[in-house]
């Protein structure tokens, strides 16, 4: 497999992670979202690939083209069972896949670049902006906070679908400098996953793109 891929983004990186849990191996193929040029990303090859211009893009070993992470993961889950990263349990895999919409539908889209770009370009100033992505990371992460279990990570003793999704938000926040102080069950999680093979093998800073 070819994982069109760039070290900082979060949604690259869940597929990292899924790709890490499950053992498979792949191809990172850097895809520069901040390249001279105006990105590689805007460029007539990689739209090529995903006509949306975002990453992740991954080519499966049978040579089909996927976009979208959720879509991607789901792949991933149903291609390659054996590591599944939901319960067999419905009302439990709803559960999974609802901490995993929250981030990925309502958290993560507010604050991706092409949308604070464009706060810019309307003439917010960089303080705005700023407070703009902790209004939306910290609700987020609040919900969150609420949803997932008081032990293991969010939803028993092995990593799955709503880690996967919660600890590249994790590293947003970071980013934002925004504390995680007021989420103790997020900081359980997030020290699990500080100490876990796949979850290194996937973080942003283990990346061969990263600066």
């Amino acid at each position: 497999m070819e994982l069109f891929t760039y070290y900082r983004s979060t949604s690259s990186y869940r597929v990292r992670i899924v790709l890490a849990l499950k053992g498979l191996d792949y191809q990172a193929l850097p895809v520069n979202l901040i390249a001279p040029a105006g990105g590689e990303h805007r460029q007539a090859p990689y739209l090529g690939i995903n006509p949306q211009g975002r990453v992740p893009a991954l080519r499966t070993d049978e040579g089909d083209l996927l976009v979208q992470s959720p879509a991607i993961i789901e792949y991933l889950e149903e291609r390659y069972p054996q590591v599944p990263l939901l319960a067999t349990d419905l009302v439990a895999r709803a559960h999974v896949r609802g901490v995993a919409a929250l981030i990925g539908c309502d958290v993560h889209p507010l604050h991706n670049v092409s949308v604070l770009n464009r706060l810019r370009q309307l003439g917010h100033e960089e303080p705005q902006v700023v407070e703009w992505i902790g209004h939306w990371i910290s609700q987020g992460l609040g919900a969150v906070e609420q949803l997932i279990g008081d032990e293991g990570y969010c939803f028993g003793p092995l990593p799955g679908m709503a880690d996967v999704y919660l600890i590249p938000q994790l590293y947003a926040a970071e980013r934002f400098n925004i504390s995680l102080e007021a989420w103790p069950r997020i900081r359980r999680v997030a020290a699990l996953a500080a100490v876990h093979p796949a979850f290194i093998k996937a973080h942003p800073a283990n990346q061969p793109d990263a600066p």
